[in-house]
């Protein structure tokens, strides 16, 4: 049986609302203030794709700028950015 068969048209219209809210709090984040977006260290070893041990590193050595709270790491999307800047190279016109 297919999970969506017998779903009522109403019911498809509830469903759709709440994906329409979730795509709207979405892109409101997206544009959100980045000091107040947070990722954590899982978003930041995909984004970077690095290793634990390198994130680590760059924790120990005072690379990145980190929050923990427990055993959770939180990185500000503003300190990813002064990290990106900060290593900046332009393109050489050669």
């Amino acid at each position: 049986m297919e999970p969506l068969q017998n779903i009522s048209i109403q019911e498809w219209n509830r469903l759709y609302g709440r994906f329409q809210s979730l795509v709207n709090k979405l892109e409101n984040n997206l544009t959100q203030d980045p000091e107040l977006i947070l990722l954590d260290n899982a978003d930041l070893l995909q984004l970077f794709k690095i290793s634990h041990k390198t994130a680590q590193n760059w924790r120990d050595n005072n690379v990145i700028a980190f929050s923990q709270i427990g055993n959770k790491i939180y990185y500000r999307l503003s300190d990813i950015n002064k990290l990106l800047d900060a290593n900046y190279k332009p393109k050489s016109n050669k």
